[in-house]
């Protein structure tokens, strides 16, 4: 399996924006100069990795040429890819693979319904034993959209009529996981406005409520939609600062030219990346590795993609 094969369909518009300005830099000629790390890390910025991450990375790959005596430009270049994948936190074993409680959490849009429903198939397919519950009562379409995902992945789902109380539908469904000795509860909450002083309150009561009635460790993952670039990384760190996060799942990389909003999150509040969406395929949910990512980023040097 080549090291692209897992991300390179799905970055390719990040890989040509970011691929575009290195190519510039070795365009220039091999030396090394200040100017060469400033538009370094200039590229790096404008795909999204965030000026704190950019600045970083740079400082890491200046030390690191030193250290290896890298002579010119593309030898510079070519070890891009291993400290970008530096940058991330190790998710340990399989994130899903533990016997627990998950709340996914984000704002409307982001793909939240979706990706719990695609996580249901994708463990029952596995052998788990799975109980979707719905405690997004307020979208209208929200409850029929995670039916529609329990009859694909045949797993039971709780849920209750429009404007149901989601603490409620929260506690029902792990008491009917119990009932059923299901090792996995994947619960979908409504999508809320990390600025809404309110909705985070509301949110925060909500997790209360099953960390209070949980038989499962319980974890909570932030679902980003990458097309909202930089909005993405204000938005994980309202959320962890309400709600302690546990994993991010980054959805639409395929559709934006800046990918690098990934390392922004996970360099920024040092949580891992769970799994990238790149594409709306139920195999386009992909377990998060950082080599592959930062591999499928970056491209080879010299390229012309």
């Amino acid at each position: 399996m080549g090291v692209f094969s897992r991300f390179s369909e799905g970055l390719a518009r990040t890989r040509e924006w970011l691929r575009g300005d290195l190519n510039e830099l070795l365009n220039r000629g091999p030396n090394v100069d200040e100017g060469f790390w400033d538009d370094l890390e200039e590229a790096l910025v404008m795909s999204d990795m965030g000026a704190s991450s950019a600045e970083q990375i740079v400082r890491q790959l200046r030390s690191d040429s030193v250290r290896a005596g890298m002579a010119d430009a593309s030898e510079v270049i070519s070890a891009l890819a291993d400290v970008i994948a530096a940058q991330f936190p190790d998710a340990g074993e399989d994130f899903f693979e533990e016997d627990c409680i998950v709340l996914f959490v984000g704002v409307n849009g982001s793909g939240k319904t979706t990706t719990t429903g695609k996580i249901a198939k994708e463990q029952k397919d596995a052998g788990r034993s799975v109980i979707l519950g719905c405690a997004d009562t307020f979208r209208a379409a929200a409850i029929e959209q995670l039916e529609v995902w329990a009859n694909r992945a045949d797993v039971p789902i709780c849920a209750r009529e429009r404007g149901s109380d989601p603490a409620s539908v929260c506690y029902e469904t792990i008491e009917r996981g119990e009932q059923m000795g299901a090792d996995l509860v994947l619960i979908d909450t409504a999508g809320r406005l990390h600025t809404s002083a309110d909705l985070m309150r509301e949110l925060e009561k909500v997790v209360a409520v099953v960390r209070k009635r949980a038989n499962l460790p319980v974890k909570l993952v932030l679902v980003i939609d990458a097309t909202t670039g930089q909005n993405g990384l204000q938005q994980a760190r309202e959320f962890n600062s309400a709600l302690d996060l546990d994993g991010v799942i980054i959805t639409k990389l395929d559709g934006t030219a800046k990918g690098g909003i990934a390392v922004a999150v996970a360099h920024s509040l040092d949580l891992p990346i769970v799994k990238l969406g790149v594409g709306e395929g139920l195999e386009d949910l992909k377990d998060f590795d950082a080599r592959e990512y930062a591999l499928s980023m970056v491209g080879d040097a010299g390229e012309g993609q």
